[in-house]
């Protein structure tokens, strides 16, 4: 019994270092991944909200203009290129969203919004130059390059390191009361000093980790490319991966975003005979580089989540369609696959998920500084002496015993 509490005690030491190690390497960047995750959680809300007043017009008793007339009375307005994108909506009200490509040195010009009956352009959507500048802090840290760059690839080894802490730490903090509610999920707040940080660290880790989980499980799908690549064999049907797992053809030299001349109104046609049940909104992708295909992103009316959409590849010199995916023919492991960002930021819950998730990510700042201060004052707790006679790890366990002790004490 005695050889094996000795194993326990060297196996909790050695997990508690490698607990700190980890946080203490990636405390400053997993916050600063959570806060600006938390800071886009309400994107679409907020510039919704920011821009009411340009993305609606009065309706008026004549056809809207197609899509390729919109896209040439746009040729007169300065500093704006060619038009790479744009998104329709059923709804008469509504004004049309305008994308373009990327220019020479690689940047893109602001969107707009536009009157789809005369292509009068109503303005520049205030807050997507902030949103854009933080998505790209929160994915790829602003490292040249954006998802083809190292960022993707740092992100998914703090996610990594994630996961590693929250499975060290539930093990570390589990509770000879395991079945009781309140030592699980009650902090202490009598406590001062070092105890109040543990149980603070601790409790409230407890009441997120799941949440947490979840961040990191899917966010390591934008990082690394054989993580994809497995959750799509796991879960979706074998031709589905298939031809989810081909490898991307490499864009050509030169120019970042060229194409074709080709126009979006065989497309849009093609589009409205494939949805004649009803969209509420089409937004149509012309592709980079050389080629007449077309990306074509479909929702439904009612439909409450981004990944709740009918996804088409469609040849714009012909309007033929070259493939279609309807979301209401995919499998549960598919809809899973598609709604990986709904579930990343807690959408598919609705907005509660997304205000829990945004929570969450707040809170990754009191980690880093509760584990911080938990490290400095174990070492304070280790007496040189007990250091020189048991060693590093075992001084850790009786220092853990210690501030046990002392917090049982005080409550």
């Amino acid at each position: 019994m005695a050889i094996r509490h000795q194993a326990g005690r060297k196996i909790s030491a050695a997990l508690l270092q490698v607990h700190s190690i980890a946080g203490l390497v990636l405390a400053l960047l997993l916050s600063l991944i959570a806060l600006t995750g938390a800071v886009i959680s309400f994107e679409d809300e907020i510039v919704d909200h920011l821009n009411a007043g340009i993305m609606q017009v009065v309706p008026r008793a004549m056809p809207a203009l197609s899509p390729d007339e919109l896209a040439s009375r746009l040729k007169v307005v300065p500093d704006v290129g060619r038009v790479a994108g744009m998104t329709l909506s059923s709804d008469p009200a509504a004004a049309v969203h305008i994308r373009f490509a990327r220019d020479e040195p690689g940047g893109r010009p602001s969107s707009l919004y536009v009157d789809p009956y005369d292509g009068h352009v109503l303005g520049v959507p205030r807050g997507e130059e902030f949103f854009a500048t933080v998505r790209r802090l929160h994915r790829w840290l602003l490292i040249t390059g954006d998802g083809k760059g190292w960022g993707r690839q740092i992100t998914g080894i703090a996610a990594l390191g994630l996961i590693l802490m929250l499975v060290s730490g539930l093990v570390l903090r589990w509770p000879r009361r395991a079945s009781s509610m309140k030592m699980w999920l009650k902090p202490n707040l009598a406590l001062t000093g070092r105890g109040l940080h543990r149980s603070l660290h601790a409790v409230i880790g407890t009441w997120v980790l799941p949440v947490y989980l979840v961040m990191a499980i899917t966010g390591l799908w934008y990082s690394f490319d054989w993580y994809k690549d497995g959750v799509v064999w796991l879960l979706a049907r074998p031709h589905v991966a298939a031809a989810k797992m081909q490898p991307k053809q490499p864009r050509p030299a030169g120019r970042a975003e060229t194409a074709e001349a080709v126009g979006f109104d065989r497309a849009w046609t093609t589009i409205q005979r494939e949805e004649s049940g009803g969209f509420a909104k089409v937004q149509l992708l012309l592709q980079a580089g050389p080629g007449t295909v077309m990306r074509i992103r479909s929702w439904p009316k009612g439909a409450t989540l981004e990944s709740e959409r009918d996804e088409f590849r469609i040849d714009a010199a012909t309007g033929q369609v070259i493939s279609s995916e309807r979301y209401a023919d995919k499998t549960l492991g598919e809809k899973a696959i598609a709604g990986v960002f709904d579930i990343h930021r807690g959408a598919i819950l609705g907005w509660p998920g997304k205000l829990a998730f945004m929570i969450a990510a707040a809170l990754m700042p009191l980690f880093a500084v509760t584990g911080v201060l938990l490290y400095l004052s174990r070492r304070k707790l280790r007496p040189s002496r007990q250091r020189a006679a048991l060693g590093d790890d075992a001084a850790d366990g009786a220092g853990e015993r210690q501030v046990a002790a002392l917090g049982n004490t005080k409550s």
